[in-house]
Parts: structure tokens; C-alpha cells; sequence
């Protein structure tokens, strides 16, 4: 694969225009996908907001990790099993009921921005926001590509194998990545791959 090195600045850049061109739906919905804890999926997403809004795109920011299951499913085969993290942590039902079936053209426009604090183990109780048309949902989170979820733009944060066992803070977490690279290939399937070994130097893939 080959590789542009460029800014975090001009990377959040060159997404708001690619973001900004998606019109044919009523609302847009983009994934940031990556390893948790060693992709800065939060910090990307994040950097989209401001610039999408001066171009006059409404964006909301969701994140994955607040739409894991109970802490009784997710640790029922213990609290480091990167397998239960692969199928089980996510709640994906619960992503596409409240998060991307309402941006559809046919949906309500009314997103749960969270569903469940799983530090505190408990429903968020979070009010759902209406989404605009021409309204972006900037979601990020883990494992979110090859399981089905509607992404109009799914941006993947890709680490070579060393960098994943080097930068992935839980290792009992990194067969659960390992197995998504082997299984999914989430480079294939995103829109947008960005090299981040050093998240302080990404490196966009040039087809």
C-alpha cells in the first residue's frame, strides 16, 4: 500500500471536503474506525465538527463506547477476553436503532446521542437530538466496520502489526484487532485509510 505523509490538520481538511461533498441522502453518517486507546478515532472525529459547521453542516458526535452492553454481557466470559471483545462488547442493535436508522431518508431525524455509561454500568438517559437536513453523525469507535452498520463515509485508522502490539494500551485486547485485520480487512472496505504509527506523522493510502 502506498502512503501520502500529511498534517492532522490537513487530514481533518481534506475529510470535511470529502464529508462535505456526500449529498445524495437527507443526513450523512461517518465512521471513525480504529484500535481503541492507539488511534486517535476521538480526536479525528472531533476535529470535523467546527469545519463542517462553518461550511453550514450541522454535526453531532456519537461514540461507540457509548453504546456497549451491560457489563454482565460483556465480561460473562471474563473481563480480558479479546474474543467477547470481537463479538460482544458492541451493541450494534443498539447503534443502528438509535443512531443510524433515524438518519436515513425514511427516518425520524431523532438520534440518541448515548445509551449506556459502562463505567458507571448504567442507561445514560441522554435526550435525542434532531439531526437537520444535510445533518452529520460523526460516530466513532472499534471494530465498526464489516458488522452491517450504514456508513455513507468510513474513515479507518490503520496500524501495522508491530504498531498494534506496541500501542494498543490493553494487550490482552490486541488478538481481538488482530482478528478483525484477518476476518474483516477493514482497509478494504473503508472509504478513507489513514497510516497512524505515529499519530504525530499519518500517512493518507493513495490508491
Amino acid at each position: 500500500m502506498r502512503y501520502r505523509p500529511i498534517s492532522p490538520a490537513v487530514l481533518a481538511e481534506e475529510l470535511t471536503e470529502r464529508v462535505d461533498a456526500l449529498t445524495a441522502r437527507r443526513r450523512i453518517a461517518v465512521a471513525v474506525d480504529g484500535a481503541a486507546g492507539a488511534t486517535e478515532t476521538t480526536e479525528l472525529a472531533d476535529a470535523l465538527v467546527d469545519p463542517l459547521r462553518l461550511r453550514g453542516r450541522a454535526a453531532l458526535r456519537v461514540s461507540a463506547r457509548d453504546f456497549l452492553r451491560p457489563a454482565s454481557l460483556r465480561y460473562e466470559h471474563g473481563r480480558t477476553n479479546p474474543d467477547a471483545r470481537y463479538t460482544d462488547w458492541l451493541d450494534l442493535g443498539a447503534l443502528r436503532r438509535e443512531v443510524l436508522d433515524p438518519l436515513a431518508d425514511d427516518g425520524s431525524g431523532e438520534v440518541l446521542p448515548s445509551l449506556w455509561d459502562a463505567e458507571r454500568d448504567r442507561a445514560t438517559r441522554a435526550e435525542r437530538v434532531p439531526v437537520p437536513e444535510g445533518g452529520v453523525v460523526l460516530l466513532d469507535g472499534e471494530l465498526l466496520l464489516g458488522a452491517g452498520l450504514a456508513f455513507d463515509l468510513a474513515v479507518h485508522l490503520w496500524l501495522s502489526p508491530a504498531a498494534l502490539r506496541r500501542r494498543v494500551p490493553e494487550a490482552w485486547a490486541v488478538p481481538a484487532y488482530e482478528r478483525y485485520e484477518e476476518e474483516v480487512d477493514p482497509s478494504a472496505l473503508a472509504d478513507v485509510v489513514v497510516r497512524v504509527d505515529d499519530p504525530r506523522h499519518p500517512a493518507l493510502y493513495t490508491p
